[in-house]
């Protein structure tokens, strides 16, 4: 079952915890550490589960080692993500690699993705678009509330929110073109 729970103002702190282990874990591998998700966008509800984004220059081996050395495993068969529709550029733009935590870590979603891919900005562009638009974010915790109560299996939650997500990251590029936006400085 799928549980959206309202925003907790503990969140932010529980991500710097974590994100200080990883940075001292991963050194110069982590060009950016960064809260992403619902969690990351104040007010809005969520699944309780902490997103964080690592960017790296390459996802290779060093990247996997420092990872399992911390007790990081991987998921089975998670190697690239959503690709939104109409998106032109090689399928390589997607990649990534995904971290379940630690035993006795509170719940976490680590991507791994390569610095200045699509996929990469996609996450921040995404987190910065609903913390400048509290009316989008409200909406979209909305979608989030009815199909945690209304999708039978809840494996699909992902496939099935993944085209409004799509919707709010067009309407996200466009306001990226207008206000020259870019990514700010790392969350840690």
């Amino acid at each position: 079952m799928v549980e959206i729970v309202p925003y907790k103002e503990g969140w932010p702190s529980e991500f710097q915890e974590i994100a200080s282990i990883l940075r001292r874990a991963m050194g110069e591998l982590a060009l950016r550490i960064d809260h992403i998700g619902s969690t990351s966008v104040p007010g809005l509800p969520a699944k309780d589960v902490i997103d964080i984004q690592i960017s790296v220059a390459a996802l290779d081996d060093r990247v996997i080692s420092a990872m399992t050395a911390l007790g990081y495993t991987q998921p089975e068969g998670v190697r690239r993500d959503h690709h939104p529709p109409h998106v032109v550029g090689p399928e390589t733009e997607w990649e990534k690699l995904m971290f379940l935590p630690p035993l006795g870590q509170r719940r976490t979603h680590t991507h791994v993705r390569i610095q200045g891919r699509a996929n990469q900005r996609y996450a921040l562009l995404f987190r910065d678009y609903l913390r400048a638009h509290p009316a989008t974010a409200e909406a979209y915790a909305e979608l989030k509330r009815r199909l945690a109560q209304h999708l039978a299996d809840p494996q699909t939650y992902p496939d099935v929110k993944d085209p409004a997500v799509d919707l709010v990251y067009f309407a996200a590029e466009d306001w990226a073109a207008a206000t020259y936006w870019q990514p700010g400085p790392s969350d840690a």
